[in-house]
């Protein structure tokens, strides 16, 4: 068959479908652009907000208008968490979060009938491994190392979509990182629904630090960057463990949503402003300018202005080196949609206000890059110059041709407040 898949959402949706069509190749099929003719259209779906669910619909009605004689197969958290949406849409197979290769099974016989293939996400307790990397010309490859999470934010469905902490044992870890490398991959991602949390299930003591000092051992030479973490994982002994290991990226994106303590509380978070502060002191003390990323909420049930107020006080002193603000978005069946809710244009305006001090905080960090000498992974073209990532992950733009996965010394010279500017030098690695 001709299969082509499209992917909503996150990381690890982006990863699983990587390794679907990986798989898909093996069995003899051809994966091809979702905009080309195919035999089968898979939508793999994201729920994290109602705007990803509209998403999902949309995408899922329009292959099915412009591709009426195809099989049209959707997976994700969507169905996972409405599986009864599903009756409504004209699909010939629906699956869920789980089970990847069993998914794959069924796609070869779908046509005919509808099938379905929804599982209890609450009954899985076996991390399903997958192939790693497998897009052709990328410099970065994304491992995914934990599924699941058992936080239960008051605002938060994925719980709900994909079940308990499930961990992916660390010598498999390990080989598939040696596999990356070899295959040329020049950085590595540890990613995941919540990894911070990696190893719980496995009952052997060894925490995220081991798995980094792991797969680090495993790829020499390949930078190693960290997903999203909680800020309980952030405590001296695991920068002093992560300092010590030469290629693991200085950039750290710890999970805020609140900068105070009340709002916090609310979404059931496990940590006050107190506590997620002493993270970002520790990253400062232990690392040289580390980029410290995070995510924000803004408009949260019963959000008072006093309260945002503290938010944007808490994001100027964390200094963040970017932050990805989002309007509050109520999902039904969560302990926050039935919370007095907070009118659409006020979370909108504190969108845009938390978005100014985001962006003045980013441009204090990128300012602060200017004079320094970084090693950049350089990826693709872009605006006549080639675009490439610091180990901070901050973009940099610089002359030059033919640079794809190389590895360049660059002198930054300036920035526009969005991405930096450089020259390479001559004694480049």
């Amino acid at each position: 068959m001709k299969v082509a898949i499209y992917t909503l959402g996150c990381k690890v949706n982006q990863y699983e479908t990587q390794a679907m069509e990986q798989l898909l190749r093996e069995r003899g099929h051809q994966v091809v652009d979702f905009s080309q003719e195919a035999d089968a259209y898979v939508v793999n779906t994201c729920s994290v907000t109602a705007v990803s669910d509209q998403k999902s619909r949309q995408m899922i009605r329009h292959i099915r208008r412009q591709r009426p004689g195809a099989v049209v197969a959707v997976c994700g958290c969507y169905p996972q968490t409405h599986a009864a949406d599903m009756e409504k849409l004209d699909v010939d197979l629906v699956s869920g979060t789980g089970d990847r290769l069993g998914f794959l099974d069924l796609l070869e016989q779908a046509g005919q009938s509808r099938l379905e293939a929804l599982d209890r996400a609450f009954d899985r307790r076996a991390f399903e491994i997958l192939p790693a990397g497998g897009l052709e010309n990328r410099t970065r490859a994304m491992l995914k190392v934990e599924d699941g999470c058992v936080n239960f934010c008051s605002y938060c469905i994925i719980p709900y979509a994909r079940g308990p902490v499930r961990s992916l044992p660390l010598d498999r870890a390990a080989e598939q990182a040696e596999g990356l490398a070899e295959a040329g991959y020049r950085e590595i991602v540890l990613t995941g629904i919540e990894i911070s949390s990696w190893g719980r299930d496995l009952k052997t003591g060894e925490t995220l630090a081991d798995l980094a000092e792991a797969v680090s051992r495993a790829a020499p030479g390949v930078r190693i960057r960290l997903g999203s973490l909680e800020p309980r994982t952030v405590t001296e002994e695991f920068c002093r463990r992560c300092r010590a290991l030469p290629d693991l990226c200085p950039q750290f994106h710890l999970s805020l949503q609140s900068g105070c303590a009340g709002t916090l509380r609310r979404m059931n978070r496990k940590y006050d402003p107190t506590r997620f502060l002493e993270s970002v002191t520790l990253l400062h003390r232990w690392f040289d300018r580390p980029a410290v990323t995070t995510d924000l909420i803004t408009g949260f049930p019963g959000e008072t202005e006093e309260e945002f107020a503290e938010t944007l006080a808490f994001l100027e002193t964390c200094g963040f080196a970017k932050v990805h603000v989002f309007p509050y978005s109520v999902r039904p069946g969560t302990p926050a949609a039935e919370m007095p809710q907070v009118p659409g244009d006020v979370k909108a305006r504190r969108a845009r206000e938390a978005a100014a001090v985001a962006a003045k905080t980013r441009r204090a960090y990128l300012e602060g890059c200017v004079g320094a000498v970084y090693p950049v992974l350089f990826e693709q073209p872009r605006e006549g110059r080639f675009s490439g990532h610091a180990p901070n992950y901050m973009e940099v733009l610089a002359e030059g041709e033919d640079l794809r996965n190389a590895v360049k010394n660059v002198r930054i010279t300036g920035t526009d407040g969005d991405v930096l500017f450089g020259t390479i030098l001559e004694d480049d690695t």
